[in-house]
């Protein structure tokens, strides 16, 4: 069975709502994710916007999420590391946590998010980056699950 993401605030493909925008609240999106690999031992979630004018922005990196989570609370708060052992990294706006999508006005962007599960912790520190985490994720990702989300402004 392939691992799946999805968000009660958006379906696959639909328009993320403002409140988790840079128009509103700028809030993380819950997501949730099903049972994974039986070799996982941690997962991360990248987001990003490949539309963006000046190449793929990214949003979001958060890394070493505990294997025994299915999901994440809506509005994870924006530090280097989290309570359950998680560590957030640095987004394309040079900030630690997530960024929520704020194109220039105009057509809608597409804002994936991604969730790597892998079989090691990566056990980096935090600030890291999208490339940085991605790097030392290679040879160890077990499963893949997208959702994307559109929004305009």
């Amino acid at each position: 069975m392939a691992l799946e993401l999805s968000s009660p605030a958006f379906k696959d493909g639909e328009a993320i709502p403002r409140r988790y925008t840079c128009e509103g609240e700028d809030l993380s999106p819950p997501l949730h994710w099903g049972v994974p690999p039986a070799a996982t031992k941690s997962f991360v979630i990248i987001a990003d916007d490949p539309d963006a004018p000046v190449g793929t922005w990214v949003h979001w990196v958060l890394y070493d999420i505990p294997l025994d989570r299915r999901g994440l609370t809506e509005g994870i708060p924006a530090k280097e590391h989290l309570p359950d052992g998680a560590m957030q990294g640095l987004n394309d706006f040079k900030r630690v946590g997530y960024g929520g999508p704020c194109p220039p006005r105009g057509k809608p962007h597409r804002y994936h998010f991604k969730l790597y599960a892998l079989d090691t912790v990566l056990n980096m520190k935090p600030r890291a980056t999208k490339a940085q985490v991605l790097e030392t994720c290679r040879g160890h990702v077990l499963a893949e699950a997208r959702l994307m989300g559109r929004f305009a402004r």
